[in-house]
């Protein structure tokens, strides 16, 4: 009776083992599944050196991006992002050979599921308007909370949009109201510069009539009554950059 006793506390014992192996086995598996899963790639697009160089640390810092490329104007971004291949880009809006708006057209012209977020101090409507337009996927701007950023990028690159909520207002206003045409725009840029409606007649090979009806369609349109306030909330709205 006693050797049998042994016999089924051995039995018993030596049955245990496997589902222990086993538990051990597949916390190593999923630990390195977790090790393996690839980082994000980024790429940084802005003009100052010190802005690039603080996204790029901030970015290095997380375990699951990287940075893999930075570039100083619209152009090499484009460069770059051709090269690179990067899954999120950050782009800067106002940029010197080629802008931000132009570099998004350029690389979704390589690629039409390019994931670009804007990162800019602008936040006029017009600016947000064109750059959803063109293809950005995010637009956000560069006082915000560093995890916010980091949220974002993570978002975009799993196919979402991120524009915060009083930046998605301004767009939807955008959308809704009335928009200048391209020949009143033509008038508020000389209008920003001073130009008297004879001269912008003159610059534009119209009547000095005609700038005149320009004139009054964009005071109705922006709901102001002078030339000064005019200028003032188009480069407010990011129509015109003086």
């Amino acid at each position: 009776m006693t050797s049998q006793k042994k016999s089924v506390r051995k039995t018993n014992k030596s049955a245990k083992k496997p589902r222990t192996r086993g538990t051990k086995t597949s916390k190593t598996i999923r630990s390195k599944a977790a090790a393996k899963k690839p980082r994000i790639a980024v790429l940084i697009a802005d003009d100052h050196s010190v802005v690039r160089e603080g996204l790029a640390s901030l970015i290095a810092r997380k375990p699951d991006m990287t940075v893999v490329g930075e570039a100083s104007n619209g152009r090499e971004a484009v460069d770059l992002w051709k090269q690179c291949r990067p899954d999120v880009t950050l782009l800067d809006l106002r940029m010197p050979e080629l802008d931000g708006v132009g570099a998004i057209k350029e690389i979704r012209a390589g690629d039409e599921n390019a994931r670009i977020i804007v990162l800019t101090t602008f936040d006029g409507d017009e600016d947000i308007y064109r750059a959803i337009q063109a293809g950005a996927k995010g637009y956000l701007l560069k006082d915000v909370p560093r995890e916010a950023l980091m949220d974002s990028i993570r978002r975009v690159h799993a196919g979402e949009t991120s524009v915060p909520v009083h930046l998605a207002a301004k767009l939807a206003e955008r959308v809704s109201g009335e928009t200048l045409s391209a020949r009143e725009i033509e008038v508020l840029k000389l209008m920003a510069q001073g130009k008297s409606n004879k001269e912008i007649g003159s610059a534009l090979f119209i009547s000095e009539g005609t700038v005149k009806s320009h004139v009054k369609a964009i005071f109705a349109k922006m709901n102001v009554i002078s030339r000064t306030e005019a200028v003032a909330n188009a480069t407010r709205r990011g129509l015109i950059q003086l």
